[in-house]
């Protein structure tokens, strides 16, 4: 059985801030929009491929929150959250804005010719930091490097001039007071005014930067168009230290009146804090004498095969593999087995082989190897047992044996015998939780502590029994503003999350029955019934398509689903719905993984989610994701379509030990009901992919470790 145990957002910062320590190879500093670039400028610079920086940056009773992500070496993207006192001029708390960017390098940096990038800034949003521009970055010998760029929107509020591209029309106004936000301001894209920036940086020695820049940006005004603060001058100047790797701190002198601060935090999921890990050594490969390796039988009445099922059942356990089933005969084996410690299938993989090696009888030639997880074969790969003596200890052996190895899809159960499980059926666990609700407008930082009691029942290999109850110690507000209305006649699905358990005694975060199989070949299915999750009780089935060598997946999943009580554990509330997907998964390669799932969504809505992630060899996993319902953007509230960010982080990543648990979470830019899906634990893409052939390959590297 393998549970992964997905904790909470605070969760992921905390890895995030306790990550540090990762190198840089160029001086990357971020800007106050957490961008790379000068101190409110950007640059034409990007980081490593991969690095993930959380910027916080404030000045002129102004902070803006962002998370970036080097998605490849050229494209980058951002998440920011700020908060602008003053800027809504009938209210007195801070407006609280979500902005998107993008941003391309189109080049290296050569001996004579810059690095050039162009960025979208806050192209998803309501358009308060919308601007567009061309930057050009030059390193000027050792220590000196000088920014120049063309800006559009926010960037051409000072100094502009008529637009080179003014064939494209007029800039229209992106902010309208009451705009739900949300939409792509293309009819905005490079048009209007024009205007240059730019800057100097000074690097005297590793860990400080020193930074000058001209600034176009004059849009520091309320709604009514009254200046936020003093503007004195377009100059800014400020430095940045890094005093270790991965923490930079910033401090500037703004527009001639403002002290400006930044601290940012960078982590590369490339890089391993422990280096190739702690994992222990593997058992060396036993290599079978010539006359041995050339017989055709073995002599049961001398090594009877109870014995043999025994020893290996022993062997694997010490390695965290389960054996499940096991068919032997004089030539070939096929072996089942769970893998419950390490992340990548193929380090099990590798593990198992080199114990089979060392307890099956040297006549075995073909040795079959079949993952499970949740009680389901997930493929079946085939070695040949002299190519696994011979790759162990030989260079370019790791490709070698990906090469020769055979993929099919898992066989039936004609002649495997089960094998008693060695490990206990029932698991539990008492571990702490935090819950974090981020950028609702109301309320922007909801945070709750507490303990959650967790526990498992194996009934069957493949019928779980589970569930988790969780008590509220600490929580940062007071829930205490009852039912939100309905917005535009759309059902409320989501938006009253935060009342349950707001009475502070202990919830039943989730009770289930989930039961998973083969109903034929290349197909996977899961029936799950009960509490599915913190809101919704119900039933939950899944069909999925995937043959083990393809990169394309179909799935079907169909829910009815009833909401749950906020404070009663087991009681329901008067709203049921039925929802479903149609979903394709296509791995594009290189750690990009794509999907798509259209359906009926639970506020009764139709429409599709699209989604991309980047994942990393150590199992990082990086995306992001948007939906589009038939719900109007007026009736869907502030937003107006849901979207955000989903991290998940491989605990081995920073334990160095070898464990399958891992941590992520979603960042969306608001919790509403439209588009909202039902939360099931366990769906089968994740689960299944992980013993397929694209997964096993970008894996493979762990074999033999």
């Amino acid at each position: 059985m393998a549970l992964h145990h997905r904790l909470g957002t605070a969760s992921v910062l905390a890895l995030l801030l306790a990550g540090p320590g990762l190198a840089q190879d160029r001086a990357v500093t971020y800007t106050l929009f957490g961008t790379p670039g000068l101190l409110e400028m950007p640059s034409a610079l990007s980081a490593d491929e991969g690095e993930i920086a959380g910027t916080v940056g404030y000045f002129g009773g102004q902070i803006r929150n962002t998370f970036t992500f080097q998605v490849t070496r050229r494209l980058s993207g951002s998440f920011r959250y700020s908060g602008i006192p003053d800027f809504t001029v009938d209210e007195d708390e801070p407006y609280w804005d979500r902005s998107f960017d993008l941003r391309f390098r189109f080049n290296d940096e050569s001996r004579y010719v810059p690095m050039v990038a162009l960025g979208l800034q806050d192209f998803l949003g309501t358009g308060i930091y919308s601007g567009e521009y061309v930057v050009a970055t030059k390193t000027v010998g050792d220590a000196f490097r000088v920014t120049a760029g063309l800006g559009w929107g926010r960037f051409a509020t000072h100094g502009g001039f008529d637009n080179p591209l003014g064939f494209l029309g007029d800039r229209p106004e992106t902010f309208v007071t009451g705009d739900e936000g949300g939409d792509v301001g293309y009819e905005a894209f490079f048009r209007g005014d024009a205007a240059v920036f730019g800057g100097i940086e000074w690097a005297p020695n590793e860990r400080w930067i020193l930074k000058a820049e001209y600034s176009s940006d004059d849009a520091y005004v309320d709604q009514n168009g009254d200046p936020l603060f003093d503007r004195e001058s377009p100059l800014n100047f400020g430095a940045t230290w890094r005093p270790l790797p991965g923490i930079q701190l910033g401090l500037g002198y703004l527009y001639g009146t403002q002290l400006s601060f930044t601290g940012t935090f960078t982590v590369n999921p490339n890089d391993r804090p422990f280096g190739v890990g702690l994992d222990p050594a593997p058992q060396p490969v036993a290599v079978r004498a010539e006359g041995l390796r050339a017989a055709q039988s073995w002599d049961r009445a001398d090594l009877p095969e109870s014995t043999v099922l025994a020893s290996l059942r022993e062997a694997l356990r010490t390695e965290g593999v389960e054996l499940v089933a096991v068919a032997l005969d004089d030539r070939s084996a096929r072996v089942r087995y769970t893998n419950t410690r390490y992340r990548a299938e193929a380090q099990a993989m590798g593990r198992v082989v080199r114990i089979l090696s060392q307890e099956l009888p040297p006549s075995i030639e073909t040795l079959t190897l079949e993952p499970v997880q949740n009680g389901i074969p997930l493929s079946a790969v085939t070695f040949a047992r002299s190519d696994v003596e011979a790759f162990e200890n030989e260079v370019g052996g790791t490709a070698a044996s990906l090469a020769q190895a055979e993929f099919g899809d898992a066989g039936g159960p004609a002649g495997l015998v089960e094998v008693p499980p060695a490990s206990e059926d029932f698991t539990w666990g008492l571990r702490p939780y935090v819950s974090l609700s981020l950028f609702d407008p109301t309320d922007p930082f909801r945070l709750r502590f507490g303990a959650e009691l967790s526990a498992a029942y194996r009934l069957r290999p493949n019928l779980i029994l589970s569930g988790a109850i969780r008590q509220q110690i600490l929580a940062s507000s007071e829930d205490d503003d009852g039912e939100v209305e309905p917005l535009g006649g759309v059902p409320v699905v989501r938006r009253n999350q935060s009342l349950y358990g707001s009475d502070g005694g202990p919830t039943l975060d989730s009770l289930t029955l989930a039961w998973y199989g083969r109903p034929g070949d290349n197909l996977y299915s899961r029936m799950t019934l009960g509490y599915l999750e913190e809101m919704y009780g119900g039933v939950s089935t899944e069909l999925l398509w995937k043959p083990v060598e393809a990169r394309l997946a179909l799935g079907a999943e169909v829910n009815y689903a009833v909401q749950r009580d906020y404070n009663d554990m087991l009681s329901f509330r008067d709203y049921d719905v039925v929802t479903g997907h149609v979903s394709a998964y296509y791995d594009f390669g290189n750690g990009f993984q794509g999907e798509i799932d259209a359906g009926r969504f639970l506020a009764g809505d139709w429409g599709a989610t699209f989604g991309l992630d980047r994942e990393f060899e150590n199992g990082w996993s990086v995306g992001g994701y948007f939906t589009l319902t038939d719900i109007p953007a007026e009736d869907f509230g502030e937003g107006s379509f849901d979207k955000g960010i989903r991290v998940n982080i491989p605990i081995d990543f920073v334990l160095g030990r070898p464990t399958r648990r891992e941590v992520g979470t979603s960042l969306r830019s608001l919790n509403r009901d439209g588009g909202a899906r039902l939360d099931v634990d366990g769906r089968l893409y994740d689960i299944v992919r992980e013993g397929h052939y694209a997964d096993l390959e970008d894996s493979w590297g762990r074999f033999w470790r």
